[in-house]
């Protein structure tokens, strides 16, 4: 059986295009996944890499038209410049990361519906997904207690450092970014994923 590790940004655009594919993706060919939400502005700094609004102009110009595309060909209605982005993601990851926690323990829970929740809000609802209403309606959601948000906030802050440095320990420099920790084959960007399955069959 196949192994996952899904290192990603709650503040990532192209995370929210990949949608659940990873998640039928990997029920179609019995593969496992860890969800390792990281710090991706911590990551760009580490890497030398410029943030989104420190890169060139043409380059600016350039994504904003990619997430046009993106967007229309996914059929979606995300607003292009979202009131709250970016925002601090850390509350967002620390209940994904409890979330993941709680359901390795009870066997219960939607990752997917909480993660695809959160993205929505930010992307589709021009919402803040810093608050703790937005945080407790996607924990709901996704079938956890909403009081994760609050329990798990100590361990999910050290997993959210701890998958940080494990990104760019890994090689990461993007989200959403897959790993097949069974053979280390690495695939950058949700339109990787068709790539991924077909890889996933070869196993």
């Amino acid at each position: 059986m196949a192994h996952i590790d899904y290192y990603f940004s709650p503040l990532s655009v192209f995370t929210y295009f990949a949608g659940d594919r990873l998640e039928r993706i990997a029920t179609a060919h019995g593969a496992t996944i860890t969800y390792k939400p990281f710090d991706i502005m911590v990551l760009f700094d580490r890497l030398g890499a410029p943030k989104p609004a420190d890169r060139p102009e043409g380059r600016k110009v350039y994504r904003m038209q990619e997430l046009r595309r993106i967007r229309d060909a996914l059929g979606l209605t995300m607003h292009e410049q979202p009131a709250h982005w970016p925002t601090n993601a850390a509350p967002a990851a620390y209940a994904i990361i409890a979330a993941q926690e709680a359901m390795a323990a009870s066997g219960s829970g939607d990752m997917s519906a909480l993660i695809g929740t959160l993205f929505r809000a930010t992307w589709e609802e021009n919402r803040d997904i810093a608050q703790d209403e937005v945080i407790t309606e996607a924990l709901k959601a996704g079938g956890f207690d909403p009081m994760l948000s609050m329990s798990g906030l100590l361990a999910g802050a050290e997993t959210y450092t701890k998958n940080t440095d494990a990104a760019l320990a890994a090689g990461v420099f993007g989200s959403p970014f897959y790993i097949v920790t069974d053979t280390d084959e690495r695939f950058w960007g949700q339109d990787r994923l068709d790539q991924l399955d077909t890889y996933l069959g070869t196993l």
